[in-house]
């Protein structure tokens, strides 16, 4: 195989398992070629030449994998994601390992599948998700954990969230595939992959591959108000606690339209923006081909 492996040095805590991964893939059949970039230097041109390899190692944290997923909707090449961020929620919904030796054998074997993903649209730009999209105080703790993820990896979502326990409440204008819809609350998610760190539920279901977006509207009149609704998730790991409570609501769309007064920040698959509300979601079916584990398989197959 040609094999192109694009490796995000800003990721993560700067390992070295992609480096044992490459040692493990490396035979006389295969041609490796490894383009590193970071924040600073992005390298717009690193899948220019993509169409000459037969697979994409994306190495990174779920914003990497999702910009790279994005470049490549829709081409049906294959794409292997690497978890190497300091947040791998969308390996942990792949059912991928996370051992360098495992993931060459994942590679090699070649085994794939397609997904959904989804498709956010604001100021003017566009962006790829597969996790989850959203405003409010979603994108507020996003914002707030940049800093300290390098120190505290997952664990720096909880200190934003428990640092940040009044966020700002909008009034919100959803049309949900056409049908105007009116509410108050602190945040609107689109989520397509609905399972975050630490196996928490966002949605009773995982159905990232049923043509759908799950929308999820956080009412509560503060965080405190979300501790209940958070329980549930937890209790919800096996799929057997599907209620979430009066503070949290449920729709599913393939298009999403949402304004909010006053305007919120937006966030996609964890990566904060400096721009605001209104914003634009939709979903762009299997179009995404990932090389999977055959845990992923038996699962989602």
């Amino acid at each position: 195989m040609k094999i192109l492996i694009l490796h995000n040095q800003s990721s993560g805590y700067g390992g070295s398992a992609i480096y044992d991964f490459i040692r493990f893939i490396s035979t006389p059949e295969n041609e490796i070629t490894l383009r590193c970039f970071d924040k600073d230097n992005p390298r717009d041109d690193k899948l220019d030449d993509v169409a000459n390899f037969d697979a994409v190692v994306a190495s990174g944290g779920d914003g990497t994998i999702a910009r790279v997923g994005y470049q490549l909707r829709n081409t049906g090449k294959p794409i292997l994601p690497f978890p190497s961020g300091t947040s791998n929620a969308l390996a942990a919904n792949l059912f991928s390992p996370d051992e360098p030796f495992a993931l060459a054998r994942t590679l090699l074997r070649m085994e794939t599948l397609d997904f959904d993903m989804g498709e956010i649209d604001f100021a003017g730009e566009k962006h790829g998700f597969f996790l989850v999209a959203g405003c409010g105080y979603d994108a507020t703790i996003m914002k707030a954990a940049e800093m300290n993820k390098p120190l505290l990896g997952p664990m720096a979502y909880f200190q934003a969230a428990f640092t940040n326990p009044n966020p700002q409440k909008s009034s919100f204008v959803l049309e949900v595939d056409g049908v105007r819809h009116e509410c108050t609350g602190l945040s609107v998610m689109v989520a397509n992959f609905s399972r975050m760190q630490y196996d928490i539920a966002l949605t009773h279901e995982n159905l990232p591959r049923d043509g759908k977006l799950d929308v999820i509207i956080l009412k509560g009149e503060n965080a405190f108000g979300l501790i209940p609704p958070f329980m549930a998730t937890i209790l919800d790991r096996n799929g057997g606690y599907p209620d979430r409570g009066e503070m949290v609501e449920f729709m599913r769309c393939e298009r999403l339209r949402v304004e909010a007064q006053p305007s919120l920040r937006v966030q996609f698959d964890g990566e904060p923006s400096d721009e605001i509300t209104p914003f634009e979601a939709r979903l762009l079916p299997m179009a995404a081909r990932f090389i999977v584990s055959e845990a992923c398989q038996d699962h989602y197959a």
